[in-house]
């Protein structure tokens, strides 16, 4: 990999960039730093973000907030199992005057999409995100359209056991860049928040702290964030330590090689390094990875599979050395 380095004051501008847009973000986020870390990580190293928790604990505020954040485009799609392909990504229309067709580009046409329980919606909806996702165009009707040059998909979705969802697919997991979860607050923040929010909804408040171009500005910069020889073997040999392990049945894509590549420049960015050390790859495999991978054997629940997964992750970790 060729060794590109950043100047000091696009290190300086990307900081600030994110310390904006995560003062703003926290006005509704104000005790989940790790996972507003993580957004605004996968939001500069351009992938798109999977948020999965139990029902009530923030993910649809974490998502609104960031977009909110940003002067840009924002739809929200509220998945459920009557939604049509069309309802994500338009149709085309005919109109008997003027005797031809006219597109009307759906919501998926916006910098930022929020995909909220996006596991309610049955798989031939969730495919509609899968070309959007991995080559940011549309086809439909047999014309490819190209999405903005800033395009994010933010998704939620609810814990795959509970009443009304449909799993989805491992090539859909796998174009999530990064998967977290917010857990239950603390005492102290759940306090916090009932203060907080009795004047209403902070999320409201939320005004656009960042533009589109300097959200680009911010990505062009990860992009150039050096990987050095070492720390790319150390990142490879991590994703192959997850194809040859006993205890999965699937190990990660190349794809995921690319993703964990991608964050771990942002994080190196976003902590004023111009090139990422093996300690970034270590500390976001588990957020990259865990996601794509499959358990082998039985589990009574999909999240005792997650945690089976989760378990593995963090050994191949504690297992592998760095050069």
């Amino acid at each position: 990999m060729e060794s590109t380095m950043i100047d000091q004051p696009t290190v300086g501008f990307v900081a600030e960039l994110a310390a904006r847009i995560t003062q703003s973000v926290s006005l509704a986020m104000s005790d989940s730093h790790a996972a507003v870390d993580a957004a605004i990580a996968t939001l500069f190293a351009g992938g798109h973000l999977l948020i999965e928790d139990v029902p009530g604990v923030g993910k649809t505020t974490l998502a609104t907030a960031l977009g909110r954040s940003i002067d840009a485009s924002v739809r929200r799609l509220q998945f459920t199992s009557d939604m049509l392909p069309s309802d994500v990504t338009g149709l085309s229309v005919y109109h008997q005057d003027a005797h031809e067709f006219t597109f009307h580009p759906g919501p998926i046409f916006s910098n930022v999409v929020i995909a909220d329980e996006i596991n309610r919606g049955t798989a031939k909806t969730q495919s509609a995100l899968l070309e959007a996702m991995a080559e940011r165009t549309v086809t439909i009707d047999g014309h490819t359209r190209d999405l903005p040059e800033l395009f994010l998909v933010v998704a939620t979705q609810n814990p795959g056991d509970m009443e009304g969802t449909f799993p989805l697919p491992e090539a859909q997991r796998d174009r999530f860049m990064t998967q977290i979860s917010l857990g239950y607050p603390s005492a102290d923040a759940e306090t916090a928040m009932l203060r907080a929010r009795a004047g209403g909804d902070p999320v409201r408040s939320i005004t656009p702290v960042a533009d589109v171009a300097e959200v680009l500005r911010a990505q062009r910069a990860v992009n150039d964030v050096h990987i050095s020889e070492a720390a790319a073997r150390y990142l490879v040999a991590l994703i192959t330590a997850t194809r040859t392990h006993a205890a999965l049945s699937l190990g990660a894509s190349p794809r995921a090689t690319l993703h964990l590549a991608h964050m771990a420049r942002a994080r190196a960015l976003l902590r004023g390094r111009n090139f990422v050390t093996a300690d970034d790859i270590a500390r976001l495999a588990s957020a990259v990875l865990t996601h794509r991978l499959l358990p082998s054997g039985y589990f009574d629940s999909e999240l005792d599979a997650t945690r089976a997964v989760a378990n593995v992750v963090t050994e191949i970790v504690a297992n592998t050395r760095a050069e």
